[in-house]
């Protein structure tokens, strides 16, 4: 394995590509009982058509999200009850664009490991089991459509974007997963599942060497490193619809308010989009700032109101949302505060305290070995060093902020989400 470090932030990285393609990167911490790791494959609730064996596929939303909960079945059981039977603490989870299984514990971690790696890449799939499963996820996901938060959010994405997934629920729908069968699930596991559509990170008082060992023993000899994914017709510039409206059982108003940025290229410019993007909202509308002050003593927003940047294959966007008696007021300020910054530009002393306390809170997170080895697997998918990010963070400047909400957050660009109650849209 070769390792590196990094300075700045006290780390030392331990890395190594397996002959099957599968990256391993440990995080070395000698101080501490606990060890957590993470085997996360890149595909997501997006991943919907792909290409395999020069044959294009067409999933029914909703695949990666079921395949998610039934790797935890084994033939002869249950992996999380194993896992918890060896005093580790298991879960996952599915996103946009990855799925991630892991545990953290403070003995057996090398037995635990073992279980990870063999459920995660050895299926086992029935048709009774895939018949009861789509029961158990059709309850999920009426109990999604009935919340106001998640159909507020996706009538964002849909007010943003005409054709790229992003727009469509990670969960699917109960028509899009009654089509799921056992060959759909060893299909895209097949594709997806494999060791160079993966990514094993570990971090905790282990020995690098034996958790590649133990990978090899465990995991198939070979690999996959390229899957072609189809996200859709190119999109337009600007937002594909202005407003979208819907009516639920609420007491007041919700809103998604989002800005279609433009989409993150692979490698370091990844990230530092990420924290222009991050910057960006925490200048214009953060907490922290004038314009937050004024919408909060207005009466236009309250406490349960939050903001930030995400970036996935092909799109990305800036978002701003919370419950406000007038949503399209609070566009209208945003709007007047974007312009006003482009006239006049961003107070200096504003930015300074917002850049230091953006950099405070990402190395304040590398305390979390759960943070770690997410971010690690996210970073190695999107081409990117992790830990690089003093570097990458230090060279953004005041004007690098102020263009991209100049381009970026323009109204052409703008969806406004919102949820009325009921009575209100009567």
């Amino acid at each position: 394995m070769e390792t590196k470090e990094y300075t700045r932030i006290g780390e030392k990285l331990w890395h190594t590509r397996l002959e099957n393609g599968l990256h391993i990167y440990v995080d070395v911490k000698p101080d501490f009982s606990k060890s957590f790791a993470f085997f996360a494959t890149n595909y997501g609730g997006m991943d919907m058509r792909f290409q395999l064996n020069d044959a294009w596929h067409d999933t029914p939303a909703g695949v990666a999200h079921f395949l998610e909960h039934k790797m935890f079945d084994t033939k002869d059981g249950n992996a999380l009850q194993d896992l918890a039977a060896n005093g580790a603490s298991p879960n996952a989870f599915t996103s946009t664009d990855i799925t991630g299984y892991y545990f953290e514990s403070t003995e057996k971690f090398e037995e635990n490991l073992k279980i990870l790696l063999s459920f995660v890449s050895v299926p086992w799939f029935t048709p009774e089991s895939v018949d009861k499963e789509q029961g158990i996820i059709g309850q999920e996901i009426r109990m999604v459509e009935d919340d106001p938060q998640n159909q507020v959010f996706y009538g964002m994405l849909e007010a943003l974007y005409a054709h790229n997934p992003v727009r469509v629920s990670i969960a699917g729908t109960v028509e899009s997963i009654a089509e799921i069968t056992a060959d759909t699930l060893y299909a895209c596991h097949a594709a997806f599942y494999n060791p160079g559509n993966m990514t094993l990170c570990v971090c905790g008082n282990v020995d690098p060497e034996r958790v590649c060992e133990i990978a090899r023993e465990i995991l198939p000899k070979e690999g996959i490193t390229d899957i072609p994914r189809d996200y859709g017709d190119p999109e337009p510039e600007g937002a594909f619809q202005a407003e979208k409206v819907q009516s639920m059982a609420v007491s007041t108003p919700i809103f998604q308010l989002g800005w279609k940025a433009d989409p993150a290229p692979r490698g370091e410019e990844h990230m530092r989009r990420q924290f222009l993007g991050e910057l960006a909202c925490e200048t214009v509308f953060g907490t922290s700032t004038p314009l937050y002050a004024r919408l909060y003593s207005q009466g236009l927003v309250n406490q349960r109101f939050s903001y930030g940047y995400e970036a996935y294959p092909q799109c990305a966007m800036l978002t701003v949302g919370g419950e406000s008696r007038d949503p399209r007021a609070v566009r209208q300020a945003i709007a007047d505060e974007v312009a006003r910054i482009c006239r006049e530009g961003l107070d200096p002393a504003l930015f300074g305290r917002i850049k230091r306390g953006i950099y405070g809170a990402r190395v304040r997170g590398l305390n979390s070995f759960e943070n770690i080895c997410i971010g690690l697997a996210q970073s190695h998918f999107a081409g990117e060093e992790f830990f690089r990010f003093p570097a990458v963070f230090e060279n953004i400047g005041k004007a690098d902020v102020e263009d991209v909400i100049r381009r970026w957050m323009t109204p052409e660009r703008t969806g406004l989400s919102i949820v009325l109650p009921k009575e209100e849209q009567a």
